[in-house]
């Protein structure tokens, strides 16, 4: 067994014990593979492995990975911050975006996304730890840009994304992922119907299960440290 199938697997039996603290189910649980600056062979050998949904952040190296690996029935996601001028190629190439903050942004999305495609699967991300230097939507912005977005053609608006400031203290990893659980529940109480809660990674996603996390986006704990 390669190191990432094996890493997988430890992965994968952290998710399930997670769920079982909490009191859910593993299978309502998807594992969201990191991979940016890794290597498509990596991927691949991820995908060998049974892992067929990963996320970029960087969009010219994942055009690069799409190409190589168009081989494979990947679902790509998109997790990095999106500029107006890289709107047609995330629309084009990808089945979700996790990044979404901003109404230019998701307007671009919906009007450059093909035709033929599905709806281009949407999470807002929202600056729960109110820190300058992340992206995201304010709290206080979300209902109002949530139900703007549920509205244009050819987007599906499905939940929310966080990043919270990170902590080694499992009390506040929940706390702070708790935050995100409520403002979604707030938004389906009015109706939203969202049913994605991305949030959790390598580091706190067992705090981010127990807080009702439905996609955990794992990239480390996988692939090995990350090479800037």
């Amino acid at each position: 067994m390669t190191t990432i199938a094996s890493n997988l697997q430890v992965v994968r039996t952290a998710i399930s014990a997670a769920a079982v603290l909490a009191g859910r189910s593993a299978g309502d649980i998807s594992l969201l593979a990191v991979s940016k600056t890794f290597a498509a062979e990596e991927i691949r050998r991820a995908y060998l492995a049974g892992q067929t949904r990963f996320a970029e952040s960087y969009l010219q190296e994942a055009l690069e990975k799409l190409a190589v690996l168009q081989d494979l029935n990947i679902e790509w996601h998109f997790i990095g911050p999106i500029q107006s001028n890289k709107t047609r190629a995330v629309a084009e190439h990808f089945a979700w975006v996790h990044s979404v903050d901003r109404l230019k942004i998701a307007e671009r999305l919906s009007a450059q996304r093909p035709l033929h495609l599905p709806p281009l699967q949407i999470c807002l991300q929202v600056n729960i730890s109110h820190e300058a230097s992340k992206s995201g939507v304010s709290v206080g912005e979300v209902p109002e840009l949530a139900k703007v977005i549920a509205g244009l053609p050819n987007l599906a608006l499905r939940g929310l994304m966080a990043v919270p400031a990170p902590s080694e203290v499992y009390a506040e990893q929940r706390a702070a992922f708790a935050q995100l659980r409520e403002i979604f529940d707030g938004l389906n109480r009015q109706g939203m119907g969202l049913d994605t809660l991305s949030m959790g990674m390598s580091h706190d996603f067992t705090a981010a299960i127990a807080e009702g996390a439905t996609m955990v986006r794992v990239g480390s704990a996988i692939f090995g440290e990350r090479i800037y």
